[in-house]
């Protein structure tokens, strides 16, 4: 099992979304975080701008079988990439166990539900 981390810009987190959907990923945790990089985003409010020293993005977090790996990180990158500085970051993390609180199944299977892939 890998954990999928994601830094991605907020204005491509509904293509993302999508993206992860479509690729079977049905369950993931986002947050609204803010960091400091190379891209600084100015805003402008009533004609001035001002300079933020820290830029808004979204972090999503997922938990996969090693075997969708790939393909997870593939629809991430598809969908947020724009070719410009700031685009993010994926982080790919080894998960050691998990347990499902209802049942406690561990392992693999406490990440689906076993009836989809019969």
């Amino acid at each position: 099992m890998k954990k999928i981390e994601a830094i991605i810009r907020k204005t491509r987190f509904d293509d993302v979304k999508e993206a992860l959907l479509a690729a079977d990923i049905e369950w993931f945790s986002y947050y609204d975080v803010r960091g400091v990089g190379k891209a600084l985003q100015g805003r402008v409010y009533r004609g001035v701008v001002y300079d933020t020293s820290s830029i808004e993005r979204i972090l999503i977090s997922i938990v996969v079988r090693d075997k969708n790996v790939e393909k997870t990180v593939a629809a991430i990158l598809k969908a947020a990439q724009t070719g410009e500085i700031g685009d993010g970051r994926i982080f790919i993390i080894p998960i050691e166990d998990a347990v499902r609180i209802r049942t406690g199944e561990r392992g693999d299977i406490a990440l689906y539900n076993a009836e989809k892939e019969k």
